[in-house]
């Protein structure tokens, strides 16, 4: 080396590794915590009991996310100036049936009880018996199943 070659030197941190991010947490502002529960519960989701009470209520979904429902209130207390969409729903979640005789099963008991329907079962063209449920918040709920063949 010589009194031409100088090292140099710099204090630069190599580049953070690249983060993979992965779903976590489906979340859904509720305007009514206990009507979100019982509707959701339907669909299967296993929320502690006294989560009516709460204003952050979490399921843990088997081999999946976790899923949780938030009062408008507490959304409102870290972002004072937030406000619901008016006119929409607020996210929207898919459940597969099993079987397309399980999409029309559950969209019947949800109907029954009185959840209003934004699609009624069909046989889709892409290969799936289909139905859309809405939650109380308007959030449409899709039931979904693949075709035979």
């Amino acid at each position: 080396m010589n009194s031409d070659d100088t090292a140099q030197t710099t204090n630069t941190p190599a580049p953070a590794p690249r983060v993979t991010p992965r779903l976590d947490m489906v979340g859904i502002v509720t305007s009514d915590m206990a009507a979100s529960l019982a509707f959701y519960r339907r669909l299967g989701l296993d929320f502690p009991p006294g989560a009516e009470d709460l204003p952050h209520a979490e399921a843990t979904v088997p081999g999946g996310p976790r899923f949780a429902l938030d009062t408008e209130d507490t959304v409102r207390s870290f972002s004072p100036g937030w406000q619901p969409v008016p006119g929409g729903g607020r996210v929207g979640l898919a459940f597969h049936c099993g079987t397309p005789a399980g999409v029309d099963a559950v969209y019947e008991e949800l109907t029954a009880a009185g959840y209003r329907t934004e699609l009624k079962p069909f046989d889709a063209e892409w290969g799936q018996r289909y139905a859309t449920v809405l939650d109380p918040d308007g959030n449409g709920a899709d039931l979904f199943a693949p075709l035979p063949g």
